[in-house]
C-alpha cells in the first residue's frame, strides 16, 4: 500500500475514534472543534470555554459542552427574521 493512502486511512480512523468519545483531551479537542491549539489553551486560560482540569494539569472536555459552546449566538436567517416581523405585524395589527 502506498504510504500517503495509509495515513489517510489512519487519519480516517482516528477521526472515527474521536467521534465516538465524549470526553476529549486537549488536543483531541482542538482537532474536533478546529480551533487552533494557542487559541484553544487562550480560551481555557480565561475561562471563556468550558472545560475540566481534574489534576490540576491535564485539560479535558465534554463534547456536547463544546458542541453548545460552538452554536452560542446563533444567528437568524433572513427568511426567520422575515417570518417573525410578519407575525409580529398580524399580532399586532390595529384595526
Amino acid at each position: 500500500m502506498d504510504t500517503i493512502l495509509i495515513l489517510e486511512r489512519l487519519d480516517r480512523l482516528e477521526k472515527l475514534l474521536i467521534g465516538s468519545k465524549e470526553v476529549l483531551t486537549f488536543d483531541e479537542a482542538s482537532d474536533y472543534t478546529g480551533i487552533s491549539r494557542s487559541y484553544l489553551y487562550k480560551l481555557t486560560a480565561s475561562g471563556r470555554i468550558p472545560h475540566s482540569k481534574p489534576n490540576g494539569k491535564m485539560l479535558f472536555f465534554e463534547k456536547s459542552k463544546l458542541v453548545e459552546w460552538l452554536l452560542q449566538n446563533r444567528r437568524k436567517s433572513k427568511n426567520e427574521i422575515e417570518a417573525e416581523a410578519i407575525a409580529y405585524t398580524f399580532r399586532n395589527k390595529r384595526s
